[in-house]
């Protein structure tokens, strides 16, 4: 997967790297933003304590 994604992409080498930062970069500013949030809804936060002795 990731080898067919280097190659569909343009350019030289450093444009290639500049790219693939972008798009990890603009993916983790999703899942950050809109995807964890909606998730968190339907995850129990109970909060625990391990080891309290």
């Amino acid at each position: 997967m990731y080898a067919a994604l280097w190659r569909i992409l343009p350019g030289p080498v450093w444009v290639r790297l500049l790219l693939v930062l972008l798009l990890l970069a603009a993916s983790l500013y999703a899942l950050a933003t809109w995807v964890f949030p909606y998730i968190d809804q339907f995850v129990s936060n109970q909060e625990a304590t391990v080891g309290s002795s």
